[in-house]
């Protein structure tokens, strides 16, 4: 029995376990990952425990760099939709790529030179080409004619304006207004500023998808349908 079982022996020696295969491939590049790794860890301290932080805040900043960006709601123009304190992620690729801000966009923008030096959030109404005007015979705004229907996102009790505009947006700019009108310092109120009141599509930081927090108001930021239903500036619907 034991003559039997040597060649048994030397055969399963003689043939490489599938492990060791795998070890033998892939071991040396596999160490030499896992040795900058321990080194890098071995300089900080806490050790893997710092350098796994570390790699998650330089994670977390490049995403609030390029991709999304929380923005806090410093005051009540946009309520009821936004309260203050209110946090909202801003896709800050929503306009790359060769897409352009649309009608009943919620938008974070740079107002340095237009508005103030601050970053404001508020809805877009009026695009490149647009004809703004307000108010209607039934006291609504109306955008290249065509009357729009505030009501399910304007601040309760609130009039669309209660200062009168009529306006053409120029091309590579935005016409932008607050939900809350009545606590809003938006376009209106810097139309005889530089711009008239409009702000570069280039200013604009991105467009807010989300409230993120509070846990209990967390919801989805979308593009009111009333908008969809403006005809474009050369008459085609947009």
């Amino acid at each position: 029995m034991d003559t039997e079982a040597q060649p048994m022996e030397r055969d399963r020696s003689s043939r490489p376990s599938e492990s060791e295969n795998f070890s033998d491939t892939e071991g040396p590049e596999g160490r030499s990952r896992f040795a900058l790794v321990d080194r890098a860890a071995d300089w900080l301290p806490g050790g893997r425990i710092t350098l796994t932080v570390l790699v998650c805040l330089v994670f977390l900043l490049l995403v609030s760099r390029f991709v999304m960006q929380p923005f806090q709601i410093p005051s009540g123009s946009m309520e009821s939709g936004l309260r203050i304190g209110d946090r909202v992620l801003v896709n800050k690729l929503a306009y790359r790529f060769g897409a352009e801000p649309q009608r009943g966009d919620v938008v974070v923008f740079d107002g340095t030179g237009y508005f103030g030096n601050a970053d404001y959030i508020k809805r877009v109404v009026g695009v490149g080409g647009d004809h703004v005007v307000c108010c209607d015979k039934e006291r609504r705004l109306e955008v290249n004619g065509r009357s729009v229907d505030e009501s399910t996102f304007l601040y309760p009790g609130d009039s669309p304006s209660d200062v009168r505009f009529d306006v053409v947006v120029p091309d590579g700019s935005l016409f932008l207004l607050g939900d809350h009108r009545s606590d809003s310092s938006d376009s209106r109120d810097h139309l005889g500023s530089p711009g008239g009141g409009m702000i570069p599509v280039s200013d604009v930081i991105g467009r807010a998808d989300w409230i993120a927090w509070p846990a209990d108001h967390w919801t989805r930021l979308t593009r009111p349908d009333v908008y969809a239903r403006v005809p474009a500036a050369d008459g085609a619907h947009g």
